[in-house]
């Protein structure tokens, strides 16, 4: 504890109020990759409200649980392992007892942070996954609730922590009315929540990660990937209300719900609906980087915060897995191609360069399907489902020349015509610099692009003359084919 991170493993164990996880990372850095991750549903804050102490079966539930997962961080050799506690442990009268027994058995000290604390680690993991959030970010726990305001991609204002978790709710419930009221009394005390009005809401934790589930499932959206999934406030709205309806039977016999969240669903469902009602936000955004990814984020230097964390991403993915060391050659060769892209756009272009190679050691009649689904569910951070979708129907057509088979059908569901066209001239693209170079692309330095009236030329200098052969004409042809010029290889000896 304490000390700066290198580049070895690193492990956080978060003892929240409903569950306990632990997560191994491959090391600290701006996109650092989970290479386990536990979660234990303990429900150490069940009857704390009404006791003022733990649950006695959670506690040892979580004792047995911490036990396992401090003999599994030593095997693995993590270079660091932090242990931190939320709600739980620091408002009940026994957990600084708990919270001695737990240092006891994995021989790490525990920080139990205070609820501001908290909030702004939860702030600090959704701007981890989504640099330029704007609105608010709130994270739900068993028994809290952290609220933060953001103002594009910076905190800002008082970080504040509610008595509002499941948990807290369910000893409360004396009916729907009654909630309402006890809900209403907290969130009108901020009047920071004024400002979200018309801007963006981030819902943060499990039982709010099930809420979007469950709506995924009702309205058939075809990408299950929690991070960055968007609705419209109304309709979330809506839908949260609904679900604050149902009783746990109902629940646990619906499609989408985790049948262990049946029992808090409900109320982390009403909490929803009061805070949008309150807020009046026009979108909802789920982000699944919370308080762990919070922790990591902070103890990075400013430098390695400041980097993208989606092209961080792709560039460490495609170190791990590429024949070759990425470069930004791709990226360059290809801009002739999207005059007047915007930032988004060359952003987006960049990371399918940085990820052109993924499926190189694939079977060759599957290359195609593994690099689409890779790019469309890897947990990739600061990218949304539509940014997905780019980037999957991209490698498909790297790797196939084609865009409309079957397997791509969830990604075309996601994006419009001309996003469409754009993936497939890109992939139509990186097939060919892949087959002229045989992946060495730093060999495209000497065979630009020349997009003119009404042509495209592939200009091979010097020693890339020897570059030309009927593959290559074939694939310069596809480029052409997808602006809809004519294609030609010029040479310069």
């Amino acid at each position: 504890m304490g000390q700066a991170p290198g580049a070895g493993r690193i492990g956080v164990i978060d003892i929240g109020s409903n569950s306990i996880r632990l997560v191994v990372y491959d090391r600290a850095s701006r996109a650092a990759m989970p290479i386990f991750n536990e979660k234990i549903l303990c429900g150490l804050g069940r009857g704390l409200e009404r006791t003022g102490r733990l649950n006695p079966e959670g506690v040892k539930l979580a004792i047995e649980n911490l036990a396992r997962f401090g003999r599994i961080a030593a095997a693995m050799g993590l270079e660091r392992l932090d242990l931190l506690a939320t709600a739980a442990a620091r408002d009940a009268s026994d957990g600084a007892a708990f919270v001695a027994e737990v240092e006891r058995i994995t021989g790490c000290r525990v920080r139990i942070l205070e609820g501001t604390e908290e909030a702004r680690l939860s702030a600090h993991g959704v701007l981890s996954g989504i640099p330029d959030a704007d609105g608010a970010m709130a994270d739900l726990g068993g028994g809290s609730l952290e609220i933060v305001g953001l103002d594009a991609g910076e905190i800002v204002g008082a970080q504040v922590t509610l008595p509002l978790g499941p948990l807290r709710l369910m000893e409360f419930d004396e009916g729907r009315s009654s909630l309402v009221r006890h809900v209403d009394r907290h969130l009108e005390a901020l009047p920071s929540l004024s400002r979200v009005e018309g801007r963006t809401f981030y819902p943060v934790g499990g039982s709010w990660r099930a809420v979007a589930k469950a709506h995924m499932e009702q309205t058939g959206h075809p990408l299950h990937v929690i991070h960055h999934y968007s609705v419209d406030a109304g309709s979330m709205r809506d839908f949260a209300e609904l679900l604050s309806r149902q009783s746990r039977s109902s629940l646990e016999r619906a499609t989408g719900v985790p049948r262990k969240r049946a029992d808090t669903l409900p109320y982390a469902a009403l909490l929803l609906e009061r805070l949008i009602r309150r807020a009046r936000p026009a979108r909802i955004v789920f982000s699944a980087y919370g308080l762990r990814d919070g922790h990591i984020f902070e103890l990075l230097p400013q430098a390695e915060r400041a980097r993208d964390p989606l092209l961080a991403a792709c560039e460490d993915h495609a170190k791990r897995i590429g024949r070759f060391e990425p470069t930004r050659a791709l990226a360059v060769w290809t801009a002739p191609l999207f005059p007047g892209e915007d930032g988004t756009a060359a952003r987006l272009r960049h990371a399918a360069c940085l990820l052109s190679d993924l499926a190189w050691a694939d079977h060759p009649d599957y290359r195609a399907d593994h690099a689409f689904l890779r790019a469309l569910r890897s947990p990739y951070p600061g990218i949304d489902h539509m940014g997905r979708a780019f980037l999957a129907l991209a490698l498909y057509a790297r790797y196939t020349g084609r865009i409309d088979d079957p397997v791509t059908r969830p990604a075309l569901e996601l994006v419009d015509d001309a996003t469409t066209r754009r993936a497939r001239t890109l992939g139509v693209a990186l097939r060919l610099a892949h087959t002229l170079t045989g992946g060495a692309v730093d060999l495209l330095a000497r065979a630009p692009l020349d997009v003119g009236s009404g042509r495209l030329r592939l200009v091979l200098e010097g020693p890339a003359a020897d570059l030309a052969g009927d593959v290559v004409d074939r694939r310069l042809d596809a480029v052409a084919e997808a602006l809809g010029v004519k294609g030609e290889v010029w040479v310069v000896r």
